[in-house]
C-alpha cells in the first residue's frame, strides 16, 4: 500500500497547508509521494526538506514588502511576484531553502504546471527545488497578473487552471490511500470568472488555455464531488479549514497569515491519530 499526499493551491490560503505540514514535521508523519499545485507545490517542498515554520516565516517576514508582492512588481515585470526577490534572494540568500536534504529524502514530489499552448496539465517530478525552481515557480504564476514561464521552449502557467487537486493522478500512479489537503472551507463552491476576460488576455494566443480558464469552475466542482466519494469510501483523508478564514490571494498583513497558519495546526493535529492509524 503506497499513501500519497495531495496538495491544493489557493495562493495565501496556502497559509492552511504549511500549518497543517508543520503538523506533519511535528510527529514524523512522512508519505510515499508528494503532489502540489500551485501554492501547494511551493510550500509542500518545504515537507521534504524537514523546514518547519519556514513557509509562514518568510511569508510574514516578506510579503509586506511592496518589492515582494503586489502592484509595483507587477508594473514592472509583469510578474505580481517578484520572480528574482521570491525565487532566488529568498531561498538562496535570506531564508536559505535546505535542498540537499530535500533530495536526499528520495521521497518523488511532482508539481503540476499547465502547457498553456495545448491547454492541458502536466506532472513533473521535482527532483532538486534549486535545479528545478522554474517548474515551481510555473506552478505558481497565476494567470493574469503573471508572465508565461519557459522550461525548454514551452510555456507554462499555474496548474490549478487544469488540474486543481491532482488527486486523480497519483491514483492513476498507484497510490492506493490518499491524505488530501484543501484549502477552502467545506461547501466551498467555485464560481465562473468572467468569459470576457479570459478572452482579452489569452483567446487570440492560446484559445486552449482560455477555454480552460473558462471551464475551471466545472472541473474544481466535479473534482470537490468525486474527492467526497473517495472520503465516504475510505480511500481518501480529507483536511479541509475548519474556520473560514477571509485572506486575500496576497495576503500581507502577517496577522492574517498567522491565523490561518494555525487553523491547519489544529485540524491536522485533531486527526494524527487517524492519519497515523494508515
Amino acid at each position: 500500500m503506497k499513501t500519497g499526499l495531495v496538495l491544493e493551491g489557493g495562493a495565501m490560503r496556502g497559509m492552511y497547508t504549511a500549518g497543517v505540514l508543520d503538523a506533519f514535521m511535528d510527529q514524523g508523519i512522512c508519505f510515499d509521494g508528494v503532489i502540489g499545485v500551485s501554492a501547494g507545490a511551493l510550500f509542500g517542498v518545504n515537507l521534504l526538506s524537514g523546514q518547519r515554520g519556514r513557509v509562514i516565516r518568510y511569508n510574514k517576514r516578506f510579503n509586506a514588502d511592496p518589492d515582494y508582492l503586489g502592484l509595483r512588481p507587477l508594473i514592472r515585470t509583469g510578474n505580481i511576484v517578484s520572480t528574482e526577490y521570491a525565487y532566488q534572494h529568498v531561498p538562496l540568500e535570506l531564508d536559505i531553502f535546505d535542498d540537499e536534504t530535500y533530495c536526499a529524502s528520495q521521497i518523488p514530489f511532482y508539481a503540476v504546471v499547465t502547457d498553456i499552448e495545448r491547454g492541458e496539465p502536466e506532472y513533473i517530478r521535482v527532483e532538486s527545488v534549486y535545479k528545478q525552481m522554474d517548474v515551481l515557480r510555473a506552478s505558481g504564476s497565476m494567470p493574469f497578473v503573471s508572465r508565461p514561464v519557459e522550461i525548454d521552449g514551452k510555456s507554462y502557467l499555474d496548474g490549478a487552471i487544469t488540474d486543481s487537486i491532482p488527486f486523480e493522478k497519483f491514483l492513476e500512479m498507484g497510490y492506493d490511500r490518499l491524505v488530501v489537503v484543501l484549502t477552502k472551507a467545506a461547501g466551498y463552491i467555485k464560481k465562473p470568472i468572467p468569459k470576457a476576460l479570459a478572452k482579452l488576455f489569452y483567446e487570440k494566443k492560446y484559445p486552449q488555455f482560455a477555454e480552460r480558464i473558462c471551464n475551471r469552475h466545472v472541473m474544481y466542482n466535479a473534482s470537490i464531488k468525486r474527492l467526497e466519494e473517495l472520503e465516504q469510501s475510505g480511500q481518501a483523508l480529507v483536511l479541509r479549514p475548519s474556520v473560514d478564514v477571509k485572506i486575500s490571494k496576497i495576503e500581507k498583513n502577517p496577522e492574517k497569515l498567522q491565523e490561518l497558519y494555525e487553523v491547519g495546526l489544529r485540524d491536522a493535529n485533531a486527526k494524527l491519530a487517524q492519519i497515523q492509524a494508515w
